[in-house]
């Protein structure tokens, strides 16, 4: 699979500048046949015609679209990424997704509104700029799962944590990671009494309701195993006893990628317990000054002015309107159709991916991709699920999902740009 390399990008809507994908040269030399010209009105190929044998595509982007003998996957000007209908099939609208009746009532989703608002509220009050990392940590929020926070240092990775943390009335507990950390640092301990000579129980700072690890490739791979069970099972085991933690709970774990020395990569088994990998970029030059202006102004580290707050319960609240949101079955098909890809299979597999994909998503990652597509559709006001909404943060899902071969990571081939890949060649509903 002939792929270039380019600088990941972020989800389609977005207006982060990205490389445009290119294709391979057996593409750009191959003739157009008149056969291959057929469009239906308005610019859209006719379904049916020009399915994808080769991708090379790189992470989405805005602006015009590479020309090529493919035309599904495009990215139309300032909108979400635009698959094809089925082969044979005109394309579905999305309403033609929703459930004959409603999924949520629409006092739910008012209250829902209302709770979204106030948490990005504190956020925006907090952090300058960094959209995506906003709808990343609401979205994860409300799916109930964990966030690998990713950059280099000084982009408000720390920050964006305590701000979502802030915004919650639970309890909050940050682990500094370091070499030297032990398990029982992170999930608790027994301690001996000497007077009554029996063992208490001190809980590690595990047990929150929202749980920080800054710079987690600092510790040990003892250490980073240690919080497989917390994260999964949402317990600790201490003496032979089990501890259910807090409900919600919620693991938000930064790391910085140009350090080496004195770290430790992640196991994959972990990496694969994250919902969600948001990769951080840099502000834009009038975010940057924001900050400066933030910063002369004392408003930096925190707003002058008291910023509401949610309660645990409407969270919890949050989490089964999650719950709530009606899948299409067709959305379900599209989504394993997606993940099947990754494996180098599917309905249209993208010949030789397993020459730079050696290990595709597994059902987590479908798991991931429904959930994850339910809370952003819960984020823009809908009961239901469209394709858009798998498409929207498809890199955050998938990206620490798929382990690239060693010819893919020598020919700097990025994770976005398989998946880009997959997503080109998957037909949408």
């Amino acid at each position: 699979m002939s792929i270039p390399a380019s600088q990941p990008g972020h989800q389609g809507g977005q207006s982060q500048p990205h490389g445009q994908g290119q294709l391979s040269p057996q593409h750009q030399q191959r003739p157009q046949h008149p056969q291959h010209q057929e469009h239906q009105p308005g610019g859209r190929r006719a379904p049916g015609h020009g399915a994808p044998d080769a991708v090379a595509q790189g992470p989405a982007t805005q602006g015009p679209v590479t020309q090529g003998p493919v035309a599904q996957g495009a990215v139309p000007q300032g909108g979400v990424p635009q698959g094809t209908a089925a082969q044979g099939a005109a394309p579905r609208r999305s309403g033609d997704f929703a459930p004959s009746s409603a999924a949520i009532p629409p006092a739910d989703l008012e209250r829902t509104g209302s709770i979204i608002g106030t948490i990005s509220q504190v956020f925006q009050s907090r952090v300058v700029g960094q959209e995506n990392l906003r709808l990343t940590l609401v979205a994860a929020l409300a799916a109930g799962g964990h966030v690998l926070l990713e950059s280099v240092p000084g982009l408000a990775k720390t920050t964006a944590a305590s701000a979502l943390a802030s915004s919650i009335t639970g309890s909050f507990a940050r682990i500094q990671c370091t070499p030297d950390l032990m398990p029982n640092d992170i999930i608790g301990t027994q301690i001996f009494n000497y007077g009554s000579s029996t063992f208490t129980t001190q809980l590690g700072p595990v047990h929150a309701n929202v749980v920080l690890l800054d710079e987690i490739n600092r510790s040990s791979a003892k250490t980073q195993s240690a919080m497989l069970e917390a994260m999964q099972e949402r317990q600790t085991s201490i003496g032979g006893e089990v501890y259910r933690l807090p409900d919600p709970f919620m693991v938000l774990a930064t790391q910085n990628p140009i350090e080496e020395e004195g770290t430790y990569v992640l196991p994959e088994a972990q990496m694969d317990r994250f919902l969600m990998k948001e990769i951080l970029t840099y502000p834009r030059p009038g975010e940057e000054h924001e900050i400066l202006d933030r910063s002369t102004s004392g408003s930096l580290t925190g707003p002058r002015e008291a910023v509401g707050t949610v309660d645990l319960e409407d969270v919890r609240f949050l989490q089964e309107m999650v719950d709530a949101v009606y899948v299409d079955p067709a959305v379900k098909r599209y989504i394993i159709d997606l993940v099947f890809t990754t494996r180098g299979s599917g309905p249209r597999p993208v010949p030789n991916l397993t020459q730079s994909v050696r290990v595709g998503a597994s059902p987590r990652g479908s798991l991931a991709l429904m959930r994850v597509g339910q809370a952003h559709a819960l984020l823009h006001g809908r009961d239901y699920v469209t394709p858009d909404d798998v498409r929207a943060m498809r890199y955050g899902v998938l990206r620490h999902r798929l382990v690239l071969t060693f010819d893919a990571l020598a020919g700097g081939i990025k994770p976005e740009q398989i998946i880009d890949a997959v997503f080109h060649a998957v037909p949408m509903p």
